[in-house]
């Protein structure tokens, strides 16, 4: 029996033709009823496909918080501050920074406008049910789509943490000198892949605006390329009136991950705590995600209104807002020896610089002096 998803994109081959992987990898993420993030097969977690720093306890949304109320901060405090988390996973990090903010900042967190940007039905119930569970004081939540939010309207900071390594990308392919796209086709009821002319000339663009010469590369030379990426910064661009957008993601510059060693791009499967590069294996119930490549969101987002503040490592970027103060406070606290140990290793996991601490922090403002 074909499997549902399957039937569903080797129905649009048939009636299409051949779809780029950019559109493979819509389906098998995001099909209303079968993508692994709209269906209830998303496991986020130490226990689950994959963990992100929230998943290591609430040091990572405390600090962030910390961060969120310095843009407030440099707002002159404004008496209405709107903070737009996109893509929100469990809510837990939504719950760590705002009762931190709660508690320590209230002031501040009483100015806040609060909302979620989420397109899985099922993950939006799941953030209603534990934020409403979890919030300890009440102040304006509002789950909403792109469309809900007028233009020019948002005065205060957008920010996502590991959802643009989530973005459908396009893969390219160098041959002879000549730029071309990987498709996928249905070869007698098995899906495969095929080499055509691209798609769209915005991939040739894309390599001009960060200034990467793919054409002298060698033959079958492969990588990825985020279009979606620049299209959700220009939807930012156009609602952010003043303030932020701070981006959390693991990733590269352009001349690092366009580098001709890295041959086959950064595409990775995450599968029951299993890491492979095969995005053909268990389809929408696997994570297929791509390192995100930080050139292009800053020189795109200079030419639509967003300017570059900072693009610096998490570790030095959680450091700065006080982590190591953190650190050094473990042992005049009352932790047992086995707690202890845990928040120990929570924390310098959050800075390893081969792990979570290596991922970028892109920080962009509109309207800022």
């Amino acid at each position: 029996m074909t499997d549902p998803l399957i039937k569903v994109i080797q129905e649009m081959i048939q009636e299409t033709g051949n779809i780029t992987f950019a559109q493979y990898m819509q389906l098998a993420l995001y099909h209303p009823e079968y993508g692994y993030y709209t269906s209830q097969r998303v496991k986020i977690g130490t226990r689950g496909d994959f963990f992100t720093s929230v998943s290591l306890g609430a040091d990572f949304g405390e600090l962030l918080a910390e961060k969120l109320w310095q843009c407030w901060q440099n707002l002159d405090s404004p008496s209405s501050f709107t903070i737009v988390e996109m893509g929100a996973g469990s809510g837990e990090l939504a719950i760590d920074l705002l009762n931190y903010l709660e508690r320590v900042h209230k002031d501040f967190y009483q100015t806040i406008d609060y909302r979620l940007i989420e397109i899985s039905a099922q993950l939006r119930l799941q953030q209603q049910e534990y934020i409403q569970a979890n919030l300890t004081a009440p102040i304006p939540i509002n789950w909403q789509w792109w469309t809900d939010i007028t233009p020019d309207s948002i005065v205060g900071c957008f920010f996502s943490n590991e959802l643009v390594d989530a973005f459908p990308v396009h893969q390219v392919i160098v041959k002879e000198g000549k730029l071309l796209e990987v498709y996928v086709t249905d070869n007698q009821g098995e899906l495969s892949e095929t080499i055509g002319d691209i798609s769209t000339p915005r991939l040739t663009e894309y390599f001009e605006l960060v200034e990467i010469n793919i054409a002298t590369y060698p033959d079958n030379y492969r990588t990825e390329v985020n279009l979606q990426a620049l299209d959700w910064l220009e939807t930012i661009s156009t609602k952010l009136n003043q303030g932020y957008l701070i981006t959390l993601d693991y990733g590269y510059l352009a001349s690092r991950y366009y580098h001709p060693q890295r041959s086959q791009g950064t595409l990775q499967c995450y599968w029951k705590q299993g890491r492979h590069n095969n995005p053909y294996l268990h389809i929408g119930k696997q994570d297929i995600t791509a390192s995100v490549d930080f050139t292009a969101l800053q020189r795109f987002g200079d030419k639509h209104g967003l300017e570059s503040v900072e693009l610096t490592q998490q570790a030095l970027f959680l450091m700065s807002l006080g982590l190591g103060d953190r650190l050094a406070g473990l042992s005049t606290g009352s932790l047992s020896l086995p707690e202890l140990f845990k928040r120990r290793d929570a924390l310098h996991q959050l800075i390893d610089p081969v792990g979570l601490g290596g991922f970028q922090v892109l920080i962009q403002s509109k309207g800022i002096t």
